[in-house]
């Protein structure tokens, strides 16, 4: 390999799945993937969106494919769908802003279905079928909300978010004997489409963007860029991280 092509943080040749591909953090992950080389096969609920994502890919080799991850069906589909691969993106989520007296069950179990059961199912379908190829990266996106610090009326999202970071370091032990690596990613405030719900004002964003050291939330590329990192060569050995990306938030 001479100098010129020499890149450690390449992903040509590999095959990656993101998914929650349809807008935000997984859309910006799988473009900036796709632009380093790699395959990249997507997924989400919305098809229109998805579609959207795949158009702003690089190559022609990518795929879609439409997917409920909270049904085991669709997951098992999935995972049929995408064969062998050399990375797996976990970052379909959803968070919603509830106090915890009014948490009750039903609502539990539908914020930990979507952003626990629903990746932890499938990456297990990907381990127990042999379909992580030699030398494999997983990550699995979390929250600086999953351990690290809190807001009110968050409670059920910071549970899940910190059950899939306590979660990736067991994986990350029980895969190393086979040369896979699993790694977290605890992003901050990032701006994407869910911070405009409408419950939270203008005003108040602008006011909490400025607690933020390097005054502003992150962009999807931020997330994403740390997500090829993990994906590459660059850290073949890295696993059991959980990588902070939070513009400084954690260390006020």
């Amino acid at each position: 390999m001479s100098k010129e092509s020499y890149n450690p943080f390449s992903l040509k040749g590999k095959r990656v799945l993101v998914t929650g591909a349809s807008s935000g953090i997984g859309r910006a992950i799988a473009i900036e993937c796709s632009r380093m080389g790699a395959q990249v096969l997507i997924t989400a609920r919305n098809d229109v969106r998805l579609a959207e994502t795949l158009s702003m890919m690089d190559s022609a080799d990518n795929a879609m494919y439409i997917a409920d991850l909270t049904d085991d069906s669709h997951i098992d589909a999935l995972a049929k769908f995408a064969g062998n691969i050399d990375g797996l993106v976990n970052c379909a989520g959803i968070v919603k802003h509830v106090p915890f007296r009014f948490n009750y069950r039903e609502y539990l179990d539908s914020v930990m279905e979507v952003n626990f059961f629903a990746p932890t199912t499938l990456t297990q379908h990907f381990i127990k079928r042999k379909q992580l190829n030699k030398n494999a990266s997983i990550v699995f996106i979390s929250s600086i909300m999953g351990g690290f610090v809190s807001n009110v009326g968050i409670s059920s999202y910071s549970a899940s978010k910190g059950a899939i970071a306590a979660m990736s370091k067991s994986l990350a032990l029980e895969l190393a004997p086979r040369g896979i690596r699993v790694n977290c990613i605890s992003p901050g405030m990032v701006d994407t489409a869910l911070m405009a719900d409408g419950i939270v004002s203008d005003v108040q964003l602008e006011k909490d963007r400025l607690n933020y050291p390097l005054k502003r939330y992150g962009k999807p590329e931020d997330i994403a860029w740390t997500a090829v990192y993990l994906l590459s060569d660059a850290t073949a050995w890295m696993t059991g991280s959980n990588i902070v990306i939070d513009g400084g938030y954690t260390c006020i």
